[in-house]
């Protein structure tokens, strides 16, 4: 299957989870072509927007850092984290993340289920 950028479904979300500003998401894969997952997509964070603190329950959740800077609280721990790095919340664990740089934070998100 090739999924193109053109046939990508995009949305914004206000105040997700709540957080603060606005989150553009680029769904990369709809969950009806996946197993046992539940998102895969490209979430972009402008300077100061944030995704606020929430539970995975009976799924994790991994986010790859592709570019910009953020402040991760994971199960209560605030860690700073930057390209390349990724996080993983899962097993009852909740996380939050906030754009802590000056230019836009891209994210790629897999929510697998359990």
């Amino acid at each position: 299957m090739i999924i193109r950028k053109s046939a990508m479904r995009r949305q914004v979300r206000s105040n997700m989870k709540g957080g603060i500003g606005d989150v553009s998401i680029t769904h990369l894969v709809e969950p009806e072509d996946t197993v046992d997952v539940r998102f895969v997509g490209e979430m972009t964070l402008p300077p100061g927007a944030s995704i606020g603190d929430h539970v995975h329950a009976g799924e994790t959740e991994y986010y790859l850092i592709a570019e910009g800077l953020a402040i991760v609280v994971d199960d209560g721990q605030e860690q700073r984290v930057g390209k390349g790095d990724v996080i993983v919340t899962g097993h009852g664990a909740s996380h939050s993340i906030r754009n802590a740089g000056r230019t836009p934070l891209k994210v790629i998100a897999f929510i697998v289920t359990h």
